[in-house]
């Protein structure tokens, strides 16, 4: 109990070395400057470092690195990519280098719509439930007008809401589920404001509604949802199977490795996790590169691995008319603008 310690986060970054190095690194005497060490020359971006997070006592750097050649529908890009691994930034280049003059990348968006739901607790009759909401239903989605206005100006906004019975999953669990379009913002916080709103109107509602004046809907919890299968973005390689003859491999035979390969990741899932971890490498090193959300990433991208009931491989491969084909679909809520891409 010597350790503990009370109003913490108020203490100045100074005064939480000192506590720090007092009740934990107190035998690591270059404990001070190791941690000193890492703090920008520049006091103005070391300030704005300092407010990403709570309790920051210094930071820690990951290389940023790029990867060049990167032909991607018609247009040669640099990729950046932070990462801790070896070699993953040299295998993409790599992989750039060989489909440079294979017609390169082709990647296109499928589908933008991402989700959220306000999580319901009700043990009453269901189609009463039900009635409610679809005398409701307008003035919810009313109620959100002000917080969707900027959003709607750019086409965006607020799609569609519905209640979803849920009670055959979990006793008593209803949802509603609400669809959004957010443009090239990520749009979490879009997405949590206009859920607690609707979830507000919809208690209000609830409460002076004679129907439900026995038996109240409670609402648990109003959160986006980092599973966005509807939020699809697709990138392909394709080329005549024997252009990938590559060192003395014909290419018939790499086609043919290549297949078998995909295959074992789609049906093994000891192999597939190993497969689509060495996907997210590179997906991950650009996620951070670009100040977005790896984790929400990582979380939605393999929730749709496992979509069809078991966990699989994100890419799929085949031949057809003596043509090789490579693809990957992946569920990414990503923001080119505003938040810490901002930053």
């Amino acid at each position: 109990m010597d350790n503990t310690v009370s109003g913490f986060s108020k203490k100045t970054k100074a005064q939480k070395i000192d506590w720090l190095i007092k009740h934990h690194l107190g035998e690591v005497p270059e404990a001070r400057s190791v941690l000193t060490q890492y703090w920008n020359n520049n006091e103005q971006l070391q300030a704005l470092h300092d407010e990403f997070i709570e309790n920051s006592l210094t930071n820690f750097y990951l290389p940023y690195g790029v990867a060049p050649n990167f032909l991607i529908n018609g247009k040669v890009y640099t990729i950046p990519m932070v990462i801790e691994e070896s070699s993953v930034v040299a295998a993409a280049s790599n992989a750039a280098k060989f489909w440079l003059d294979k017609g390169g990348f082709s990647a296109e968006v499928l589908s933008t719509v991402k989700t959220g739901q306000i999580h319901l607790h009700y043990s009453g009759n269901a189609e009463v439930l039900s009635g409610f909401y679809e005398r409701n239903q307008e003035a919810l989605i009313d109620s959100v007008a002000d917080i969707q206005q900027n959003m709607q100006k750019r086409g965006g906004g607020l799609l569609s809401l519905e209640l979803i019975d849920s009670t055959e999953k979990l006793e008593g669990f209803f949802q509603l589920h609400a669809r959004f379009e957010t443009l090239d913002a990520m749009g979490a916080n879009f997405i949590n404001s206009c859920l607690e709103q609707i979830a507000n109107c919809f208690r209000e509602l609830a409460a002076v509604d004679p129907e439900l004046t026995e038996n109240q809907p409670e609402v648990v919890m109003s959160i986006l949802s980092n599973y966005v299968p509807e939020c699809l973005v697709r990138a392909s390689v394709s080329c005549p199977v024997e252009a990938l003859g590559n060192n003395g491999t014909d290419g018939s035979e790499f086609a043919q490795k290549m297949l078998r390969a995909v295959a074992i990741a789609e049906t093994e899932v000891r192999r597939a996790v190993t497969h689509n971890k060495g996907i997210m490498n590179g997906v991950d090193a650009v996620v951070l590169a670009t100040g977005n959300d790896f984790r929400a990433v990582e979380a939605g991208v393999h929730a749709y691995a496992a979509r069809k009931g078991h966990y699989s491989s994100l890419t799929h491969a085949e031949v057809k008319d003596g043509i090789f084909r490579f693809w990957i679909d992946l569920p990414l809520a990503l923001g080119t603008v505003g938040g810490l891409t901002s930053l």
